[in-house]
């Protein structure tokens, strides 16, 4: 691997201050630039990880060779754009921008400049990823419970978009099948948006697929569990704890087996994946096209979700 890559992180703020902390530990990079238009903030992260602060995308853009982007999702595809076009590799968080024409550009542009673009679905890379996919077979019904308590932060996009669109990405990888139809209802409490959301999938497979997502919660939960029907197993897997279990029926009995589970930090694994990526022209786990089919569906199930509302707050039919 070529050990001299620098990288530098785009956007220090809630997210982006842990790809700082994981940038300053990675031995296959060289930490070579932060960029936040809080340059208060930048600077202080810079201080603690010893990193340069720049002034300037300009000045980002002729420090590095890769980026990971954690700025707000409105800025994603200016700034996408921008280091592509400067022939840099980019890590973009999710959702990867704000509408799919703008994921498509960004996604041509990494395509005919052969570069990397890699958007951060961060839970591909939890452990509890690569143990439920060994033990995968035909999923015929998944139920994903994410639930978080108020974060103060990603306000301008409502849950599906901030929270849900996880989970939406991970089951379209699973199910591997087209969408048939969507059911989706969801309302706003604290926010201008939803809040809380619930999804119901269709696939053309006949696999079902039910998302509830609330940024309301006084608990914090990350689980999802897949029936699958050859062999009739049940498996119950928690992204949080990174813990699981696998229930089977042998000769007319229910077993119950702990699924083992090596515990790592998925962003340290997913950065790591990312350099790696932009260092040997690999394709990465999850590219531009899976990001942007999650970020297509997240936006149907948000307007449904309107759609909905708008249904319930005027008692009418439709």
């Amino acid at each position: 691997m070529n050990q001299s890559i620098r990288v530098g992180v785009v956007g220090v703020g809630s997210i982006g201050k842990n790809h700082a902390r994981i940038c300053a530990a990675l031995k296959e990079a060289k930490f070579a630039a932060i960029y936040d238009t809080n340059s208060d903030v930048a600077r202080s992260i810079g201080r603690q990880y010893n990193v340069p602060v720049v002034n300037s995308l300009d000045e980002f853009i002729a420090l590095v060779d890769a980026a990971t982007v954690a700025a707000p999702t409105n800025t994603h595809y200016e700034i996408g754009r921008r280091l592509l076009e400067a022939g840099k590799h980019v890590l973009i968080e999710k959702p990867i921008t704000e509408t799919p024409k703008e994921a498509e550009e960004l996604v041509r542009l990494a395509r005919e400049r052969s570069l990397i673009l890699q958007v951060g679905h961060v839970e591909r890379f939890n452990p509890v990823m690569s143990a439920l996919q060994e033990r995968l077979t035909r999923p015929v019904f998944i139920e994903v419970h994410r639930l978080s308590q108020y974060p103060f932060r990603s306000l301008e996009i409502g849950v599906v978009l901030d929270l849900m669109i996880h989970d939406l990405e991970i089951i379209l990888h699973l199910v591997r099948s087209p969408v048939k139809s969507i059911d989706a209802v969801g309302l706003p409490a604290l926010s201008k948006t939803e809040d809380i959301a619930n999804a119901r999938i269709r696939f053309k497979s006949g696999c079902v697929a039910n998302l509830t997502a609330s940024r309301i919660s006084p608990e914090k939960m990350r689980k999802i569990r897949v029936f699958q029907a050859d062999p009739q197993t049940y498996l119950s897997l928690d992204y949080q704890n990174q813990v699981g279990e696998m229930h089977r029926l042998v000769n007319g009995q229910i077993t119950r087996d702990k699924v083992p589970i090596e515990k790592d930090e998925p962003l340290k694994r997913e950065l790591q994946a990312f350099v790696e990526c932009a260092s040997r022209g690999q394709q990465p786990l999850v590219s531009g096209y899976e990001g942007t089919a999650a970020l297509e569906l997240a936006i149907q199930i948000t307007e449904l979700v309107e759609e909905n509302l708008k249904l319930v707050r005027s008692g009418g039919e439709r």
